[in-house]
C-alpha cells in the first residue's frame, strides 16, 4: 500500500493525457457514482475503474486499493443492512431495500477512491503542478501546496510503517484481532509521526525558499501541456458519464 501514490512510468493512452484531463476524468467518475442511483450503472463505473487501471498498466494497484477497501466496505455494508428497516423483510431485520442501499453505499465508496488514486499513479506531481499554473493560471504557491501534500502521503505512510516496526521490535503486538485495542495502540504513534512531519515540512519550506520559490511565475516552467485529441475524447467521455448518471 505504500507505493499506491507513487508515479508509475509508462506510455499508455492514460499517461499521454494532459494532467488536468486525468484529474477531470477521475472527478467525473466520482461525481457520476454519487449522482446515479442505478445499481447497474454503479457496477459499470466500477468496471470502468478497473479498465482504466488495466489500460494504464497499474491494474495491480487498482486491485490493491480494492482489497484495502474491502474491510471498510464490509463494515459499511453490515451497518447499512442493520439500520435500514424500509422495504420487504428478507431475513430477520434485513430488508431488500436495506441490501440495495448497502450495496450502493459500498460501490460509491470504491468508485470514489480508485480513479483518483490511479490518476495520481500515472501523473507526475511536477507535471500536475505546472499544468495547474500554466493552464488554469493558479498561483504557484497554491499549486505547490496541493501537490506537495499529495507527494507527502506515501512518505508519511512509510514513516508510519517504520514506527510500527520499531514498536513491534519492542514487543507491541499490532496484529491483535481486537479492533479497539489496535486503535489504542496506533493512536499514540500519531505523536512521533506528527513531529517528523513538522520537521519534514520545515525542511521543505527552507529548501523551496533557497531555490527561489517566491520568484516563480507562470512562465518559469519550460514544459508545455497542450490539449490533444486524446484529451478531447476524454472530455466527451466525462460528459457522457455525467449525462448517463443524470438520466439513470
Amino acid at each position: 500500500m505504500k507505493d499506491l501514490f507513487q508515479y508509475t512510468a509508462g506510455n499508455s493512452v492514460i499517461h499521454r493525457m494532459n494532467p488536468l484531463t486525468k484529474i477531470l476524468l477521475a472527478v467525473c467518475i466520482c461525481a457520476a457514482g454519487f449522482i446515479s442511483d442505478n445499481i447497474f450503472y454503479l457496477l459499470f463505473l466500477l468496471l470502468l475503474d478497473m479498465m482504466i487501471g488495466l489500460a494504464a498498466g497499474v491494474f495491480k494497484k487498482a486491485l490493491s486499493i480494492l482489497k484495502g477497501l474491502l474491510k471498510v466496505s464490509i463494515f459499511l455494508f453490515i451497518l447499512q443492512v442493520l439500520f435500514v428497516r424500509r422495504g420487504t423483510p428478507v431475513f430477520w431485520i434485513i430488508t431488500d431495500e436495506g441490501l440495495m442501499l448497502a450495496a450502493k453505499v459500498v460501490l460509491r465508496l470504491i468508485i470514489a477512491c480508485i480513479p483518483l488514486a490511479l490518476m495520481l499513479a500515472v501523473t507526475q506531481i511536477s507535471d500536475l503542478a505546472n499544468a495547474l499554473v500554466q493552464v488554469l493560471h493558479l498561483p504557484y504557491k497554491y499549486a505547490f501546496t496541493l501537490t506537495t501534500s499529495i507527494r507527502f502521503i506515501p512518505q508519511f505512510m512509510e514513516e508510519m510503517g517504520d514506527i510500527m516496526e520499531a514498536q513491534t521490535a519492542r514487543g507491541v503486538e499490532f496484529d491483535t484481532k481486537n479492533g479497539l485495542k489496535k486503535i489504542g495502540l496506533v493512536l499514540p504513534l500519531c505523536v512521533p509521526l506528527l513531529i517528523s512531519s513538522v520537521r519534514r515540512t520545515d525542511a521543505t519550506a527552507v529548501a523551496a525558499e533557497v531555490r527561489g520559490f517566491e520568484l516563480r511565475t507562470t512562465k518559469s516552467g519550460f514544459k508545455k501541456y497542450p490539449f490533444r485529441l486524446i484529451d478531447l475524447a476524454a472530455f466527451l467521455i466525462c460528459a457522457a458519464l455525467i449525462a448517463g448518471a443524470v438520466l439513470l
